[in-house]
């Protein structure tokens, strides 16, 4: 991955049209290792997880790296990071699934369901609501500790969610919009030998944590 991360760097520093025309070929040379990755991922994660199919198409999970500035502040056309989504259905799919991201000084593996539509997030909170003592002894198993702290404190709700009374036991999980927990990649890791073996431990760890949110999303009617 060191053909990555150096366009990568290269890429935050000359963050224009004119640079990404001239340098096509470094472009298309790490996306090519990226997808290579990607590839071997999808075919070692559908032996983990069996919701994931082993014939998904690499472009099905791969982001592209030209960004929408329509809405931003940022007018620098390209992302300066490559990243791609497994889940059962492909990067479009709102079932809970897992992500890798390379940026220099910045990858990370993710996992779970990030802003989930309202009758989802119902769903989940419910599903804390019956079952929350699963979904803790899940996240305190020696396992998913090894990785994650719990989950990612991203726009958490000040206040309990609606229909929830604040001393409600499980508060510090019903207030969470995105149920998504994460674990940082050095840029050693991302160069080394064992970087797809690193990955496909991370995301062992947190399949418990992926399949109570599908068991969740699964019963929302």
């Amino acid at each position: 991955m060191n053909t990555v991360l150096s366009f990568l760097k290269q890429l935050k520093q000359n963050n224009s049209k004119e640079w990404f025309d001239a340098n096509k070929d470094k472009y298309l040379t790490a996306k090519d290792t990226f997808e290579t990755m990607v590839e071997k991922l999808i075919k070692d994660l559908a032996r983990t997880d069996k919701q994931i199919d082993p014939n998904l198409k690499v472009k099905d999970c791969v982001f592209r790296i030209y960004k929408d500035v329509r809405f931003s502040k940022d007018k620098t056309p390209y992302k300066t990071n490559m990243g791609a989504s497994f889940n059962p259905g492909g990067k479009k799919s709102p079932t809970p699934g897992y992500y890798v991201h390379l940026e220099p000084g910045a990858s990370f593996v993710a996992g779970g369901v990030w802003m989930p539509a309202p009758d989802a997030l119902a769903a989940i909170r419910q599903e804390i609501d019956y079952n929350g003592a699963q979904l803790t002894k899940i996240m305190k198993a020696a396992t998913f500790k090894t990785y994650f702290k719990g989950l990612d404190e991203i726009d958490v709700l000040k206040t309990a969610p609606k229909g929830f009374e604040k001393d409600h036991p499980m508060m510090d999980l019903l207030k969470h919009k995105h149920f998504i927990v994460s674990h940082p990649l050095s840029d050693k890791q991302v160069t080394g030998k064992d970087l797809e073996t690193e990955v496909i431990k991370i995301c062992k760890a947190m399949l418990p944590f992926i399949q109570f949110l599908r068991t969740a999303m699964d019963k929302e009617e």
